[in-house]
């Protein structure tokens, strides 16, 4: 067991909300959905040659895949953090993708999941968690609070006794991720219900951890909080000892800028910890009817944010994924959200600068105008934005088969320089 500092755990209240009228899916006959489907179709197969920029921005994830498979002398396992906003929270996207991946790799275990049930709207199909209702969240869209949020820009915290979480999960190795701070509280942890250790909190202010390996199989795990002291926690990490982990890491809202509102030092350790192979962006919707955005400093902010990245994981491999196109509803006529083409370009910029991948996502579903395409074909929300489970689904098909033919370039390209090696050693 090792040890780094602790956090506190947040949860949930507030007035209660009004509830939001969505609009009312459009009436669609069997043939109008077969139509936009058959286009829907035609727009993947158009877009399908070209889908990344800056694509030779992989290699240091090809790398470690192609030394993981077939079965390696030394398994490892091999961690994506996939960072993102309601796209990504929702865990259909990143669960979809999570499948593909550990289907061909390996699963290698949830790895970093939040801690309680942090928002509304947070979900992860590989590991279920919960807690009691005396937290409070901090961090999430807004970043707002003192920038200790963990890897994931979302703390919970309590100062009751008696307060818990839970996780079911299946792994060989457990971590707890929490604050370590001056008289922070006092944990146990159990193991269904066998307690297996207590957690101290208190120390000097930063990034706490603490490790345990852990019987194969599955596991519900539960922390207490034994005092009225301060504890905040940041989340859990379930992995087993080689295969791929594919950690959804979205907060409902949320913008890119957020992540340089997180304490770079503490994301860094926590990054550090994770060994990433692979860390994807997903922003871009928001920004798109921010109505105080600005190009010029979204893409300093957005070439800072894959610069600091690179420092914390310079063996990850970094992909941005763009927005989807957008429409929103003005004098009840639908319209398209033109500052969607500004985010896009200034993301390719400084993923350009800054060697990073680059997947635009609107261009590869079809490009400006597509959506109502989608939402007729039964794939997309008619909020104009989101996307349905079959959406999702789809999208996570399309970026998996899109990563693994770079892929199979890469270990193209890589055989054919060992094999001219080779033939010059031979000479």
């Amino acid at each position: 067991m090792c040890c780094l500092a602790p956090l506190a755990l947040t949860q949930v209240s507030g007035p209660a909300k009004k509830k939001v009228k969505r609009p009312a899916p459009p009436a669609v006959t069997p043939a109008q959905r077969a139509a936009a489907q058959g286009r829907v179709d035609g727009y993947l197969e158009a877009s399908a040659e070209f889908p990344f920029e800056q694509p030779t921005a992989l290699a240091p994830f090809f790398e470690q895949l192609f030394k993981q498979n077939p079965k390696p002398e030394t398994p490892a396992p091999i961690h994506i953090l996939h960072f993102g906003d309601s796209h990504t929270a929702a865990d259909e996207w990143t669960g979809g993708l999570r499948d593909l991946f550990k289907e061909k790799f390996g699963d290698g275990g949830a790895g970093f999941s939040l801690a309680g049930h942090p928002f509304l709207g947070y979900r992860r199909f590989d590991a279920r968690g919960g807690g009691t209702t005396l937290w409070r969240s901090e961090g999430l869209r807004a970043g707002k609070g003192d920038g200790y949020f963990g890897l994931g820009g979302v703390s919970i915290a309590t100062e009751r006794a008696a307060q818990s979480v839970f996780l079911n999960a299946g792994c060989d190795h457990l971590e707890v991720h929490y604050l370590q701070q001056p008289g922070g509280g006092d944990l146990a942890l159990y193991d269904g219900d066998v307690r297996i250790g207590t957690i101290s909190t208190d120390g000097e202010l930063g990034p706490g951890a603490v490790r345990y390996d852990t019987p194969p199989g599955l596991h519900h795990f539960k922390l207490v909080t034994l005092r009225s002291r301060p504890v905040r926690l940041f989340g859990w990490v379930t992995d087993e000892d080689a295969g791929v982990t594919y950690e959804a890491l979205g907060i409902n809202g949320a913008e890119a800028g957020v992540m340089l509102r997180w304490n770079e030092n503490m994301l860094a350790t926590y990054l550090q910890r994770r060994s990433p192979g692979l860390i994807v962006l997903a922003y871009g919707t928001n920004e798109a009817s921010d109505p105080n955005w600005d190009a010029v400093a979204y893409q300093a902010m957005f070439a800072e944010l894959l610069q600091r990245l690179h420092r914390a994981a310079p063996a990850a491999a970094l992909l941005a994924l763009g927005p989807d196109d957008r429409w929103w509803r003005i004098r009840s006529q639908w319209r398209l959200v033109e500052g969607v083409d500004d985010v896009i370009q200034a993301q390719r910029k400084a993923c350009l600068a800054n060697a990073c991948a680059y997947w635009d996502l609107r261009e590869r579903m079809g490009g400006k105008g597509s959506i109502p395409d989608w939402i007729t074909a039964g794939l997309a929300q008619p909020d104009h934005v989101h996307f349905t489970v079959a959406g999702y689904r789809r999208l996570a098909s399309v970026l998996f088969q899109d990563i693994m033919r770079q892929y199979e370039m890469f270990k193209k390209a890589r055989q054919e320089m060992t094999d001219h090696g080779q033939s010059k050693q031979d000479r």
